[in-house]
């Protein structure tokens, strides 16, 4: 009889409040599992309510990696967490690793794999802001079509951060990232038995509960957090200060509007990003396993 991989993986994506991490949880105490962050802003300091990371009584017994491991100031790509994940699954593999987490391309990493593109020096991230500031969408094609007019021919629309990204990755290593982007790569999960989830909330229920827990993270603390944040003087385009919740708070605390509609901003703003998240996930993740908590 043949013998069936020995490495095991669950992969639990989808929107945000929609209840992926205690369902992850929940797997790992029964299986003896690691969790891993899957989340591109839950792997950051300082907020750890805003990005709904796991409280450490949560964590408690069950080994979490990749949260709250990066400086704000720190620009952390999906070829940065690909890399710190590729180091996670060597070191636990022999567990069942449970990966969730609201970031499609880093599931994507995983499983069908992504370009493995080199780390781009703040300098150059920069240079390309320099560039794409002030312009508005045709100029930003028209420039992308000049510099890099492989990456222009595959954009749907030239938006600021495509473009950025594009022409910083020219700037930093002399290549198209298209050309990255082509090299062809297994997933980091390569021989490992997957399980795919995706957590499909009824869409009212979710409304519901992404209220509440602003106004929970709000009582709890949330400002507090986004004054530590802004005491640290940062760039205000990094992806931290961009964090919903932070500019509205942001602009509670200069005296730009009241609590009441610091949180209702806040709470429209993360309806509208579940509901980009849940279009990515019809788009790119219909084969998965789809589940109404």
């Amino acid at each position: 009889m043949a013998k069936g991989p020995e490495k095991r993986a669950v992969l639990i994506a989808g929107p945000t409040a929609s209840g992926k991490s205690a369902l992850a949880l929940e797997i790992a105490r029964e299986q003896g599992g690691v969790v891993v962050n899957t989340d591109a802003l839950q792997v950051y300091e300082v907020l750890r309510l805003l990005t709904a990371r796991p409280s450490e009584i949560e964590m408690a017994g069950v080994p979490h990696r990749l949260y709250g491991v990066v400086a704000p100031s720190v620009r952390f790509s999906t070829g940065g967490w690909a890399r710190a994940a590729a180091q996670i699954i060597a070191e636990e593999g022999d567990r069942t690793l449970i990966f969730v987490g609201g970031t499609g391309l880093y599931f994507e990493a995983l499983t069908t794999g992504f370009a493995d593109v080199p780390e781009v020096p703040p300098e150059a991230v920069a240079a390309a802001e320099a560039d794409v500031a002030g312009l508005d969408r045709e100029a930003r094609g028209r420039l992308i079509a000049a510099r890099d007019p492989v990456v222009a021919a595959r954009l749907k629309a030239p938006d600021p951060q495509r473009v950025i990204r594009a022409l910083a990755v020219l700037n930093a290593t002399g290549r198209s990232l298209a050309s990255f982007q082509d090299e062809a790569q297994a997933g980091l999960l390569d021989g490992f038995e997957i399980e795919r989830m995706v957590l499909n909330p009824d869409r009212d229920v979710l409304r519901g509960r992404i209220a509440r827990r602003f106004e929970a993270m709000f009582a709890h603390g949330a400002a507090e957090e986004v004054e530590a944040l802004l005491a640290l003087d940062l760039d205000p385009s990094l992806p931290a200060m961009k964090a919903i919740g932070v500019p509205e708070i942001a602009a509670m605390l200069r005296g730009e509007i009241e609590e009441d509609e610091a949180i209702e901003r806040a709470v429209i703003a993360t309806r509208q990003y579940a509901k980009r998240q849940r279009t990515w996930y019809r788009n790119r993740m219909s084969d998965w396993n789809w589940i109404t908590p």
